[in-house]
């Protein structure tokens, strides 16, 4: 352990680096998967049209069903691979590192948190779609103004939990060298030949991230449910 406290002490700007990048790109990736999230899960709880609309409603569904299903499917870092390198060899482009770890982040999170956002759509009244349709609303004002301000408390839980493995998942885009928590000890190792104690350092700073974030949001759950007791104060009583 003494070993480990002295690499921090002596590479811990390094370690400082990697995790203000590991939170950066967890923090955004969260953000715009959530964002492209809701946007599937609006889109594929359309009501169902007939015609042409039909037929092209059919279609994108198709699209997005195969987005959920490829990018839930396979691993985050051979994604990262794949977009990575193989935009380099088959376009000739090479593509910033950091917005490659964006843009992978965002579209893994963005196909988990559409089926969230799909349950928690789902699993709301009808009778709510009903009535916002009936009073003049599209599907869209719908969304934005009765179903989306409901869903997003609802799953909440679940897209904490989904910052809390992006924080870990972080760790995959070493393979393009983003320079975040896991690549900074890997740099470190290079310099040390010291596996065991340079990964007990990165060990740590995960498991403090993740409960501090953790923590946060179970904190932020609790403030929207409000106080489990209410005390009812009554006015001035009608005396007959």
């Amino acid at each position: 352990m003494e070993k480990a406290i002295s690499i921090f002490n002596e590479y811990g700007k390094m370690f400082l680096d990697g995790t203000i990048t590991t939170l950066h790109i967890s923090i955004v990736g969260t953000l715009l998967g959530l964002a492209i999230g809701l946007l599937v899960g609006a889109i594929r709880t359309i009501p169902k049209q007939n015609g042409i609309k039909g037929i092209f409603q059919k279609i994108i569904n198709a699209i997005l069903s195969a987005y959920v299903a490829i990018f839930r499917g396979t691993p985050m870092m051979v994604q990262s691979i794949l977009l990575y390198y193989g935009i380099a060899y088959y376009f000739e482009i090479q593509i910033d590192k950091m917005l490659a770890a964006y843009i992978i982040v965002s579209i893994n999170t963005g196909a988990y948190m559409s089926e969230v956002v799909r349950g928690g759509i789902i699993s709301l009244d009808k009778g709510q779609f009903e009535a916002a349709y009936s009073s003049g609303l599209s599907h869209w004002q719908t969304m934005l103004y009765v179903i989306f301000p409901q869903t997003m408390r609802n799953i909440l839980p679940a897209t904490g939990n989904e910052f809390v493995i992006n924080i870990k998942d972080t760790s995959v885009l070493n393979v393009i060298s983003v320079g975040e928590l896991f690549f900074a000890a890997k740099t470190v190792v290079g310099q040390t030949f010291d596996y065991f104690n340079t990964f007990i350092v990165i060990f740590f700073i995960y498991l403090f991230l993740t409960t501090i974030v953790t923590w946060i949001l179970r904190l932020i759950e609790r403030k929207l449910e409000g106080p489990k007791s209410y005390e009812l104060k009554m006015g001035n009583q009608m005396q007959v």
